[in-house]
């Protein structure tokens, strides 16, 4: 079932409606695989209003929002800033620090339009790569990865309230 999604550039005014979208889907995620309380303290550090604010009023950060056509309510994002991976970075890197959507939008293409449009606006912002970390155990995110034509580059160990966990880093070069 497609949809007319609607995508558009996040600003700081919506970085409350972005931090929701961006706590509803990691919990929708990850429940079941991580602890709860790691859930919640990950979401209340990571994912707060003000991180989105910020990262929309950065330059060199892009936030897209997406939309369902029906009342505009956000039910996906994604997340372009400066690398923060454990990798030696190349002059033109840019980490796609988050791309996520609702569970009601599987299989209608908002994962691959979010994805396209990353990857435009990386270009946009002078990048000659896209990095990303993931969780090593996240097989659908990682076929995502892989069709969307991102290769691995490394591995990191990630941080989710009390507890550690292996990710893998992807690269894709525009």
């Amino acid at each position: 079932m497609m949809q007319d999604w609607r995508l558009r550039r996040a600003t700081a005014a919506d970085a409350p409606a972005v931090a929701m979208v961006a706590a509803a889907s990691f919990l929708e995620t990850f429940a079941g695989i991580l602890p709860g309380e790691d859930i919640v303290a990950h979401c209340a550090r990571n994912s707060a209003a003000a991180k989105f604010a910020a990262w929309a009023d950065d330059p060199a950060s892009v936030v897209t929002v997406a939309e369902h056509p029906d009342g505009l309510a956000p039910v996906g994002y994604s997340l372009l800033t400066t690398p923060d991976l454990p990798i030696d970075p190349l002059p033109g890197d840019v980490e796609l620090r988050r791309i996520y959507t609702l569970s009601l939008t599987r299989g209608t293409g908002l994962g691959h339009r979010l994805m396209a449009l990353a990857l435009d606006d990386a270009a946009a912002l002078g990048a000659k790569r896209v990095l990303l970390g993931v969780l090593g155990t996240n097989v659908r995110a990682r076929s995502f990865y892989e069709r969307e034509g991102f290769i691995l580059a490394g591995t990191r160990r990630f941080n989710v309230g009390a507890g550690w966990y292996d990710d893998v880093i992807y690269a894709r070069a525009l």
